[in-house]
Parts: C-alpha cells; sequence; structure tokens
C-alpha cells in the first residue's frame, strides 16, 4: 500500500506469536519490488478494548514507535475487512484511534505531542525545545541551525527555512544529522517552510528510512512546533513530496492527521526469512 506515495506493506500477523526478523525486513527492502518505509506488522490485541497490536518495522530492521501513514493503510485494510470505520490500537506508542471517512480519507488520532528533552529524548537538557542549540555547515554561515524537537511517540526535529525546501541537500545532511549525539535514539529530521498560518511545505529524512515521500509524524511534529513558536494555527495542510496532508492539534491536546491510502497489490512473505509471493489476482 501507499500513503501519499510513502511505501508501506501491511503485513496480517494475526493468530500467530511469530514476528517479521529485522533480518526478513532488510531482505525484503533489498528488492525493487517490496521496497518499502515501513512495515506495520497487524497483531492480535495485547489489551483489553483495543482492535490490534501494530508493530512498526523501519526498512532498516529497527523497531518504529509511529507511522502515521501507516495507520492510515491499516485502517483502509481493516474497514474493508470487517466494515466498520473506528478502530483502536496498540503501539509502541501506546493507545492510538483511526477512522475512516465516507469519502474514503482516513483520520488518526496520534496522541499527545511531548516537548520534555527528557522525553523526546535528548542527551543533553534544553529548557526550553522549541529553539535548540544544533547545526550542520559552518559556525558562522550554517547551511540549517535552531531546530524545534518534540516527540510525536518518535523523536522528531523541524528546520524553519524560509526558501525552497529542495534546495537543500537533506539526503547528504539527513544521515549526518538523525544519528547526531543530541539523539539517542536518532531522530526523524524535517526541513519546514511556513507559507501561510494555515500551510506547510516539507521534506522529511526518516529515521531508519532515509528520504520519504511522505511521513505522518514528522508532519505532526512540524504543525505543533509550528504553532508553539507561533509560525502557524492550529490547523493547517502539510505538503510533503507525496501530496497534503491534514494536521490539527486539538484544544484536548491530541494531534489528528487526515489523509489518503492506496492498495497497490497484495501477497505472502515468510516473516522469518523475508521470501515473498506475488498473489495473482493481484
Amino acid at each position: 500500500m501507499n500513503g501519499l506515495g510513502n511505501q508501506i506493506i501491511v503485513a496480517d500477523m494475526r493468530g500467530t506469536a511469530a514476528r517479521i526478523t529485522p533480518e526478513a525486513a532488510i531482505a525484503i527492502n533489498a528488492r525493487a519490488e517490496t521496497r518499502f518505509d515501513q512495515i506495520m506488522a497487524i497483531h492480535d490485541p495485547r489489551t483489553p478494548g483495543t482492535a490490534n497490536y501494530i508493530e512498526i518495522i523501519n526498512s532498516d530492521g529497527s523497531r518504529a514507535q509511529a507511522c502515521g501513514n501507516g495507520m492510515r493503510c491499516v485502517v483502509q485494510t481493516l474497514s474493508a475487512e470487517q466494515g466498520r470505520q473506528r478502530f483502536t490500537f496498540e503501539t509502541i506508542a501506546g493507545i492510538l484511534f483511526g477512522e475512516e471517512a465516507e469519502n474514503g480519507l482516513i483520520t488518526v488520532d496520534m496522541g499527545t505531542p511531548k516537548f520534555a528533552w527528557y522525553d523526546i529524548p535528548l542527551n543533553e537538557e534544553f529548557a526550553d525545545t522549541r529553539k535548540v542549540e544544533l547545526q550542520i555547515g559552518p559556525i558562522d554561515a550554517p547551511v540549517l541551525h535552531s531546530p524545534s524537537v518534540a516527540s510525536m511517540g518518535n523523536p522528531h526535529a523541524t528546520f524553519w527555512v524560509k526558501d525552497d525546501v529542495w534546495s537543500y541537500a537533506l539526503d547528504r545532511f539527513g544521515p549526518l544529522l538523525e544519528n547526531h549525539p543530541l539523539f539517542p535514539e536518532r531522530a526523524n529530521i524535517s526541513i519546514a517552510n511556513v507559507v501561510a498560518p494555515d500551510r506547510i511545505i516539507l521534506r522529511t529524512w526518516e529515521r531508519g528510512a532515509g528520504l520519504t515521500e511522505a511521513c505522518g509524524t514528522a508532519a505532526c511534529a512540524a504543525l505543533v512546533n509550528g504553532a508553539r513558536t507561533r509560525r502557524t494555527a492550529r490547523k493547517a495542510t502539510v505538503t510533503v513530496p507525496g501530496g497534503d496532508l491534514v494536521v490539527e492539534w486539538l484544544d484536548n491536546d491530541h494531534v489528528t492527521l487526515t489523509g489518503p491510502a492506496e492498495n497497490e497489490w497484495s501477497g505472502r512473505l515468510d516473516p522469518a526469512t523475508g521470501t515473498w509471493t506475488r498473489s495473482e489476482a493481484a
């Protein structure tokens, strides 16, 4: 599946105790036909009142705490299967909610943002994470500097720029910043240009996946970081390379993410080795 071009594998692991291994994820991602940003593995529920436990695996085999685009794909998959519109899921990041509207757009409640340095987490104490000391490039003329940092279940750094987000070599800066010593769990790195209080243009280097067409949690982080630095309103359209997402920071402190999800093809995979076969009818 894809969520605005963000390549997602939705793996039905219900009824089995097996888990997708890091080796399997790396093997799957090594093939052009199955290259992905995240695997969303649907497991049987662990907590009463939830529909499923969702495990999220990055293309480098590491585990992710949250993935907004992937959650929309999960909602669409289960909605088509069960005829339901609203679901409650459990992830490493906590309890998340998702709902498919009549127009096919899917809204996911991504929970509440966290801004304390130890919650993001950072390796250094900052009293105010709206602007932290981090830059890339020459000291007297940095290319990027002073990002706002937050957690949307996973760590994010939003660098604010006034010019074209495509004018930055994010493919070069992204790996360096993702693995900067400031981030003990690595971080998602975004470049954001606020063109209006209700419009953000965003590019993201995704932790464990690299350059991406869309990163839902990065869009959420950009919106909350924009609102708390008075750059944006609490609701905005976030334009990512794959298209538009609508993000809203509600009065109850929850952040919702709305956008589409699309089926591409289906098949079967071995969760231990990553070998796969494509369905004939796909």
